[in-house]
């Protein structure tokens, strides 16, 4: 797993590494080749480097040295002389390269930076870096818009100019990066709000040789889960393998009104590897998803006048529930009295426990300005995974604002600190997953846009059952396993998105490429592990 850094967090690593013999003179230079040989890779003939006032122009001029050094004809735009640039490191290396061949040009006006940039084959943005939030000021309001407008290919360096690294807010207006060179570690940033919009493709110069022994010394905002993270969960099945030994999944789902999401995530658990799945539905829709799914078995609960779970749903559903792996609640359920007595009964069962959709919304309903308020409630022995998107999880912590990765990751951490337990996970869903546990969170894989369609959160809830019935409940790293079903359900997303075009990919597409998902997680694991596998596939 690779470490996501706060911005903080950055500086404080910056400074344990000059303590151990590397100064940020040296690590600027380092940084400028990186940017150099990111650049290198496009061949370019014409370039523009873009300054600023700080130590991030100060990684362009030194990118702009070498790149001229090694062939390019470069072309450094500032808006300040060489010897007036504020930050002393970077006027250091800007006199030095100006003073080389690099054409330097001082303050250009709009028509002469567009002349300038329309000439470039590559531009490096330079101009800004992570201590940068707020509004643009001149002249680089003028710059970026710009650069945006003219520029056919732009690298940034650390981050997108405009961007505040932090938050991943934009305010006003940001650089388009075709790929942004980020240093030392990915900011947390880069993944939330406004960011993925603009970073365009992310790549990591580490800068210091010893990197891995010092990270640790700094908190980590979150990691990156790579597919070789997850080969403990890509074993094959053993020969003598039966139903039931593959794990039982107990689906607690569906309404009159939603009988669908039921059927969605059962179908999705028996593919992500449970042997014996089953649903428990309102009786007003249970013959309904009997005849959807003929191998499934179904268990008729007495429902309400509406179609959904009524008041003698808790006992029969709980008793049910005892006899199973691992129970998946929520889908499709709606919030009757009825469903939320049912939501509260199995918090109170020994049994590993998904929560999802409707059952998060009763979970909201029972407690008091938000469960972490009143963790009782969810406070148990076995393993509880919530899978909320922001509008369910600000629902949880009192309707607080979660609208970005940040605030999710926040939000989440409420919920997990507020008990304290490593059974406790919570799958942040957004255009970028985060799974928190209590003491990390993980970032798996993010999927297509094709996985925003209605019916896509019912498939991951089943493959995260049937992921965790497979495992009957020994698992050492629940956020690691739930990463797991992240991946599986995002490749299912790349899989049906290139089966059926992006915009055309429905909820039921997914359920039928869960297996070349599974496949595609296993081959990517073995390219990173440098084992033989299959690279045909993606």
């Amino acid at each position: 797993m690779k470490p996501i850094l706060s911005t903080e967090e950055v500086r404080r690593l910056e400074d344990i590494i000059e303590r151990e013999g590397t100064s940020k003179a040296e690590l600027m230079e380092h940084a400028g080749e990186f940017v150099a040989a990111v650049a290198q890779e496009y061949d370019p003939k014409e370039v523009v480097v873009l300054t600023g006032f700080g130590n991030n122009g100060g990684d362009g001029w030194v990118a702009a040295d070498i790149l001229q050094q090694r062939g390019a004809h470069v072309t450094v735009a500032t808006p300040v002389g060489p010897s007036e640039v504020p930050s002393a490191l970077a006027r250091h290396v800007a006199r030095r390269t100006s003073g080389r061949d690099v054409e330097v040009v001082v303050g250009p006006s709009r028509d002469e930076l567009s002349d300038l940039l329309s000439g470039a084959d590559l531009v490096i943005d330079a101009i800004l870096g992570t201590g940068f939030h707020g509004q643009l000021r001149p002249p680089f309001s003028i710059w970026i818009p710009t650069l945006n407008e003219t520029a056919t290919r732009v690298i940034s360096v650390d981050v997108p100019s405009g961007l505040d690294s932090e938050t991943g807010v934009v305010e006003d207006c940001c650089v388009r990066a075709d790929k942004t060179a980020t240093m030392i570690a990915p900011k947390i940033g880069l993944y939330s709000a406004d960011a993925p919009q603009y970073v365009g493709e992310l790549v990591c110069g580490e800068l210091y040789d010893k990197l891995d022994e010092v990270i640790d010394d700094v908190d980590h905002a979150a990691e990156i889960v790579e597919a070789a993270d997850l080969v403990e969960f890509l074993e094959p099945l053993p020969a003598t393998v039966n139903k039931y030994s593959r794990g039982s999944v107990l689906v607690v789902a569906g309404s009159a009104r939603y009988p669908g999401a039921a059927m969605m995530a059962a179908k999705a658990a028996a593919r992500a590897g449970a042997g014996y799945v089953a649903v428990a539905a309102p009786d007003a829709c249970a013959n309904l998803i009997r005849m959807a799914l003929p191998s499934v078995p179904v268990i008729a609960i007495p429902s309400d006048s509406r179609g959904s779970f009524g008041a003698a749903a808790r006992q029969v559903v709980c008793e049910t529930a005892k006899k199973y792996d691992c129970v998946l609640c929520g889908p499709g359920m709606t919030t009757a009295s009825g469903c939320m007595q049912v939501v509260s009964g199995l918090l109170e069962l020994d049994v590993p426990l998904i929560l999802d959709a409707d059952a998060l919304n009763c979970l909201s309903r029972l407690a008091i300005d938000g469960i972490d308020k009143t963790p009782e409630l969810y406070r148990r022995e076995a393993p509880l995974i919530l899978t909320p998107h922001h509008r369910e999880l600000s629902r949880l912590v009192g309707d607080l604002p979660v609208d970005d990765l940040g605030t999710a990751i926040d939000a989440a951490q409420r919920v997990v600190w507020a008990v304290g337990s490593d059974n406790l996970v919570v799958v942040a869903k957004g255009a970028t997953t985060a799974v928190v546990g209590v003491e990390r969170v993980l970032m798996p894989m993010s999927g297509p846009a094709s996985l925003a369609t209605a019916g896509s959160g019912d498939v991951l809830a089943g493959i995260l059952a049937g992921t965790v019935a497979t495992t009957h409940g020994e698992v050492e790293r629940w956020e690691l396993l739930a990463s797991y079903a992240v991946a599986v359900h995002s490749y299912t997303g790349f899989a049906a998105a290139a089966e059926y075009g992006e915009r055309s990919v429905i909820a039921t597409d997914l359920i039928d490429l869960i297996g070349e998902a599974i496949q595609l997680v296993e081959n990517a694991a073995c390219r990173e592990l440098g084992i033989s596998g299959d690279e045909g596939d993606e």
